[in-house]
């Protein structure tokens, strides 16, 4: 048996992986004890790459649509096909009539990340979309506004903090989101165990807050109400701690009086938590020895996700916690840092989309607007889509509004392995090679991880015959498209060459002192991964706003402050309940239910409700129900459940493989409901232009 080394890409935690071969198939999974970071975790994901690996399902070739029936084709002619047709919309329509979406996997792997603009950039439209804007934008847009810089986002320094405060984040489950952090588990009871203290603030007593000293349920969408309220007792009471980075702050003294309102018996009116209970919080945060804050999609995906965020920056700020060991701390990844001489930075509000006129971020407009870009006519109107790596129709809010705008294009081609909810529609799929056949390095997460780590990972097994990488896809795409319409085109540099040139003039390479300086062959020589040590302070040296400070009050958070106190006055029908998502340690997004070693067991698919909520509908434990809200309905059974909050109900996201003409393996045996035929396009959080997908009013009836 061959053993191999790599570490998994399938979600942000990059757990290494102990893989052996036998014949050319992977015959076992472990994790990999000496990988610095992961520390020879892994998580049931990795353990079914086999499954993923051999998955029937999984294509192979180009595939062609043509009426209702596929056909397999080759690569050149794929290649001829799409730039063919993509360019007749183009010079019909104009530029903007080509839209573009990137699902998540785009930042999971690397050869999408350095090679996908390569084409996408020729096309020349305005209309970009990604799942960003389903996910992590206020994160984004916060630390632009406040640092200067979209990815100098402070990281909870897990493994050193004594007071760790979780609010909408349920890492147990995720593996940990815009924090990398493999082996949650073990991590969190180590900080129990040398005296530190775990808050959990969620909706549900989820998986993560079962592991805390204290859990408080909050009504769904008043996470902002809360932070505000920590924010008021810390100026109240006189715990704001005077520390060196506050000195390269401004604006902190236009807080108090923006604050003065939510009190902790205001806030409490609103969250559903007791007033007592969030001064205490206040006072415990302020006076531990170090602590952190974070919040995810509970807080990110919600009517006040930047509000929320931009909160949970100064709470660490005003402690003395921002930027220092124990606290929140900003990474030193091997390539593609953020500071000063960085670039890009981050943009946004640069224009607005056509229809809505939502915020632009990045180059990309908000995905709460891409149905109604493909649905509305008029000049800009989309009328043919690219789809790299992702699945909208289950992803974005108002799902079978996206399905039927799907339905409606000229003209599709999605880059992914799998005819699924959204590939259905394509008229090409362009199939790339699998994780375990193609080399990678997550440029991303080690952004976002609690320590610095740097690892390269080798293809564990050959590419078939006439298979292609990613960037191999978009490099053909790219000479398709030049030899179309005779530009130029331009030289293809394959990822590892670039990982090479980026790690030796890294902060680690060859002029940076570092033994061993790192290169490609560095790494190749450690494949379990090179330890560069733990995070250590320097934001302020990293700022990246003009005049190099901390800005404290961005221009919209006063706007975002009256919006959130005159939205909390609003009374709720009697009879509506607040609908959140919920994540599983077993499943991946829209994906992995073809998997039967992830998907066998108790169906994890109801929706929970609490008994009393039950009980006030006459319904009972497994009753099937009608959920409905502004933009659909589903049916699905409910589950009792007092981990639920009061008036709250959780539906999982990624379900509801049972659109009309997908019956594809285990899919079709665990179809479940879309979440997102619930959610709203036009519940958006107003700042940024995130989708509000959690805290949607619905209503439970007995199903009919």
């Amino acid at each position: 048996m061959e053993t191999h080394y790599r570490a998994c890409n399938l979600c942000e935690a990059i757990c290494g992986l102990e893989i052996g071969v036998e014949a050319g198939r992977v015959v076992s999974i472990r994790g990999d004890g000496a990988d610095p970071l992961s520390r020879g975790y892994l998580c049931p994901k990795a353990t079914a790459l086999a499954d993923l690996q051999d998955d029937p399902d999984r294509l192979r070739r180009p595939l062609l649509r043509e009426g209702g029936t596929w056909r397999e084709i080759g690569w050149e002619e794929a290649f001829r096909i799409a730039a063919a047709r993509l360019q007749a919309v183009r010079e019909r329509h104009g530029a903007d009539a080509v839209g573009v979406y990137r699902g998540n996997p785009s930042v999971h792997n690397w050869g999408l990340m350095t090679h996908a603009n390569h084409f996408l950039k020729r096309l020349g439209t305005r209309n970009h979309f990604s799942a960003t804007s389903a996910d992590q934008l206020p994160h984004h847009l916060v630390c632009l506004w406040m640092y200067g810089h979209q990815f100098l986002q402070p990281v909870p320094d897990i493994d050193r903090t004594q007071f760790l405060l979780l609010i909408g984040y349920n890492p147990v489950a995720s593996n940990g989101s815009m924090m990398t952090v493999p082996d949650i588990r073990s991590r969190l009871k180590e900080l129990r165990a040398r005296g530190g203290r775990l808050v959990v603030i969620d909706p549900r007593r989820s998986e993560t807050a079962e592991l805390a000293d204290r859990h408080h349920f909050i009504r769904p969408g008043s996470d902002a109400a809360l932070l505000l309220a920590l924010l008021h007792v810390l100026f109240d009471e006189g715990l704001v701690r005077t520390d060196a980075l506050q000195s390269h702050a401004r604006n902190l003294a236009a807080l108090p009086p923006l604050l003065t309102r939510f009190t902790p018996e205001f806030a409490a009116a609103a969250t559903g938590i007791e007033a007592g209970a969030i001064r205490a919080l206040a006072r415990q945060f302020a006076a531990a020895p170090s602590a952190a804050c974070h919040g995810r999609m509970g807080v990110s995906t919600q009517r006040f996700g930047t509000l929320c965020q931009w909160a949970i920056q100064l709470l660490m700020l005003l402690t003395g916690n921002l930027d220092r060991p124990g606290g929140a701390l900003l990474t030193h990844p091997a390539v593609m840092g953020a500071g000063p001489d960085d670039n890009p930075k981050g943009a946004f509000a640069r224009r607005a989309s056509r229809v809505s006129g939502y915020p632009e971020f990045g180059g990309e407009f908000p995905v709460a607007a891409l149905a109604e870009e493909m649905l509305t006519p008029g000049a800009g109107q989309i009328r043919a889509l690219v789809t790299v790596a992702g699945n909208p129709v289950l992803s974005v809010p108002n799902g079978r509004l996206t399905d039927r705008a799907f339905a409606g294009l000229d003209f599709m081609v999605s880059v992914d392995v799998y005819l699924n909810e959204t590939t259905r529609h394509a008229h090409l799929i362009l199939p790339p090679t699998s994780t375990l056949e193609h080399d990678h390095y997550d440029l991303a997460f080690h952004k976002f991880a609690v320590r610095n780590t740097a690892r390269y990972n080798a293809p564990v097994l050959p590419r078939p015959a006439g298979a292609l990488h990613d960037w191999e896809i978009f490099a053909g795409l790219a000479a398709a498209h030049a030899a179309l319409s005779g530009e130029p085109a331009a030289p293809v540099v394959p990822p590892a060459d670039m990982l090479d040139f980026l790690l030796q003039a890294g902060p680690y390479g060859t002029r940076s002192g570092f033994a061993p300086p790192l290169s490609l062959a560095t790494l190749q020589a450690h494949p379990h991964g090179i330890d560069l040590g733990p995070l250590r302070p320097s934001l302020a040296q990293r700022l990246c706003t003009a005049d190099r400070t901390i800005d404290c009050l961005p221009g919209a958070i006063p706007g975002e402050i009256e919006r959130l106190a005159a939205e909390l006055t609003v009374s709720v029908a009697a009879d509506t309940l607040l609908l959140i998502g919920r994540r599983h340690l077993r499943s991946n997004n829209s994906w992995m239910h073809n998997s039967h070693r992830l998907v066998k067991g108790p169906r994890r698919d109801q929706l929970l409700m609490h008994p009393q909520d039950l009980a006030a509908r006459g319904l009972r434990d497994g009753d099937r129900v009608n959920v409905s809200s502004r933009t659909g309905s589903v049916g699905v059974e409910v589950q009792a459940s007092e981990a639920i909050m009061p008036g709250t109900v959780s539906l999982p996201h990624g379900w509801g493989h049972d659109r009309e003409g997908v019956r594809l393996g285990i899919a079709a045996q665990h179809a479940g409901v879309s979440a997102n035929d619930l959610t709203d396009e036009r519940s958006i959080d107003v700042a940024s232009g995130n989708a509000a997908l959690n805290g949607v009013p619905v209503r439970v009836e007995a199903g009919r």
